[in-house]
């Protein structure tokens, strides 16, 4: 009897969780205006939410050839009609998540930081993400015996998006008019 009723009230709370996930679906698809929780969004990650820091890399002649496969068509024909650095021939991710939030698509923030990208407001959020990142540092890698140092695609890790994010970009809009 007892497992027939923790049956129960197993099945009693997916019931629940899926009626409160079909009434926040039916919500969030309403044809109303976007509703705006939040307005800023900080991206981190890896080619599915960069939306173009390697293009602004300030050293792209080191980039090994197969990745500046990125910065030519078909890569942007889509949805930009050029490259922009996305690693998609239109959108990635971030870039709907975004639209749908009724956030301006977020700018690479090596762009910001080169100052190539000149209409940025720090209201509309910074992608931090680059193409070929990984979790873990590219010297735990070696050390670890997972990569050899001369497969190493990218060192934008993780923990170097971090360190852009709270020791760069914080400071910077922190002492700076762009707020």
């Amino acid at each position: 009897m007892a497992s027939l009723t923790s049956w129960f009230w197993f099945l009693h709370k997916e019931v629940v969780l899926l009626l409160l996930l079909l009434y926040v679906a039916a919500a969030a698809s309403s044809d109303g205006p976007p509703r705006r929780c939040y307005n800023t969004i900080y991206s981190f990650g890896d080619s599915l939410a960069d939306t173009g820091n390697l293009y602004y890399d300030p050293n792209i002649d080191s980039v090994p050839p197969k990745q500046i496969l990125v910065l030519n068509p078909p890569y942007g024909e889509t949805f930009f009609h050029h490259p922009t650095g996305r690693w998609s021939n239109g959108r990635v991710i971030i870039d709907f998540i975004a639209e749908e939030m009724g956030i301006p698509l977020l700018q690479p923030y090596l762009g910001i930081k080169n100052k190539k990208i000149k209409d940025w407001k720090a209201t509309e959020g910074v992608n931090f993400a680059v193409g070929g990142a990984t979790a873990l540092t590219s010297r735990f890698q070696c050390d670890q015996g997972i990569v050899n140092i001369n497969n190493i695609v990218t060192n934008y890790t993780l923990p170097v998006q971090l360190h852009w994010f709270i020791h760069e970009f914080l400071p910077f809009i922190h002492n700076s008019s762009h707020l």
